[in-house]
C-alpha cells in the first residue's frame, strides 16, 4: 500500500473566469490519516462523485450569508410540505430552537446511518434540510470559513480503533483538514451547543464511524476549556447518557475531531478561495 504524504485539492471558479488553483496539504504521519486516504480512494474508484462541490461556509458578507441561508431553508420547508406537514418557517439564523425542531424532522424521517434511499426526492430534500440547518448554525456561531467534502453514497462501514481515538484534538487550527463526522445524529458537543430538547435518544451518536468525508477549517480556536464544559454538561444530563450506556470516561475520548493534513500553501488562501468556491478534484501524492 502506497504511503501518501500530500493531499492536493483543485479549486475552481464556478464562472470559469479565473484559472483553477491546486492547494497542497501535508498529510500527518498517523495510521488514521492513511486509513482515511484509503476511504477517499475507494469512493473515487467506486465512482462516487463529491456530493456538493460548492459546499463552502463563511465566505462573503454576513448579510448575504444570512439572506441566502434563510431563503434556502424556507424553500426546502416548502418542498417538504409535499410529503409531511411543517407549519412554521425560520425567520432568524440564530433561532436554535426552530433549527433543532427541523433537525429532528431530518433524524426521524431520514433514519440513522446508511438507512437512506438516495434515489428518493424526499430523502434528498431531507438531506438538504440537514445541510441548511447546519449552515444557519455556522453563520450564527461566527461564520468561520471552511469547506466540506462528502461522498454521500459510500457506505459508512469503518469504525475508529482504540488507537485512532488518541488523535482527537479539541483545538481548531487554521488550514487543517479534519475527518468529518458522518453519523446521523448529534455528538455530546452538538447537544451542548444546541441545547436540543427534541432529539430522539437513538440520535445521540458519539463519533464512532469515519468515511471519506472531510472538512477543511480556516480559523483558529484553542478551545482550552472544552473538556471542562462537556464534563459539566455530561454531569447535568448524566441520567440521559447513562441510560444509553455512555460514560464520561468513554465519551471524552472523542472530543473534537481528528486532523489528517495541514495547509502547505504560500498564497493568500482565503482571498484565493473567495472566488473559487468549487472543489474540482481531490488526489494524493
Amino acid at each position: 500500500m502506497t504511503n501518501f504524504t500530500k493531499l492536493c485539492i483543485k479549486y475552481s471558479d464556478p464562472s470559469n473566469s479565473l484559472p483553477d488553483i491546486t492547494v497542497n496539504y501535508k498529510l500527518r504521519s498517523s495510521n488514521i490519516s492513511q486509513k482515511w486516504v484509503q476511504r477517499v480512494l475507494l469512493a473515487q474508484q467506486s465512482d462516487y462523485n463529491i456530493d456538493a462541490p460548492a459546499r463552502f461556509y463563511g465566505f462573503g458578507s454576513l448579510q448575504a450569508q444570512r439572506s441566502t441561508a434563510l431563503q434556502t431553508i424556507n424553500d426546502l420547508i416548502f418542498q417538504l410540505n409535499r410529503y409531511i406537514k411543517i407549519d412554521y418557517q425560520l425567520t432568524r439564523v440564530d433561532d436554535q430552537d426552530t433549527l433543532n425542531r427541523l433537525h429532528h424532522i431530518f433524524e426521524i424521517e431520514h433514519g440513522l446511518l446508511d438507512s437512506k434511499n438516495i434515489d428518493s426526492e424526499f430523502q434528498r430534500n431531507l438531506c438538504d434540510l440537514n445541510l441548511a440547518v447546519h449552515r444557519c448554525e455556522s453563520i450564527a456561531r461566527g461564520a468561520h470559513p471552511r469547506h466540506v467534502v462528502t461522498y454521500y453514497g459510500l457506505p459508512k462501514t469503518q469504525t475508529l480503533s482504540e488507537d485512532d481515538h488518541n488523535y482527537f484534538e479539541s483545538q481548531i487550527t487554521f488550514g487543517t483538514v479534519y475527518i468529518n463526522y458522518v453519523e446521523i445524529g448529534k455528538t455530546l458537543h452538538d447537544l451542548m451547543l444546541d441545547n436540543d430538547n427534541y432529539i430522539d435518544p437513538a440520535a445521540f451518536q458519539p463519533f464512532t464511524h469515519y468515511s471519506a468525508d472531510f472538512v477543511v477549517k480556516f480559523w483558529n480556536d484553542k478551545n482550552a476549556d472544552l473538556h471542562d464544559k462537556l464534563a459539566h454538561y455530561y454531569d447535568q444530563n448524566k441520567d440521559f447518557f447513562q441510560s444509553l450506556g455512555h460514560s464520561w470516561l468513554d465519551l471524552k475520548k472523542s472530543v473534537g475531531a481528528i486532523p489528517v493534513a495541514d495547509l502547505d500553501y504560500s498564497g493568500d488562501i482565503l482571498k484565493d478561495l473567495e472566488t473559487r468556491q468549487f472543489v474540482k478534484a481531490v488526489h494524493f501524492l
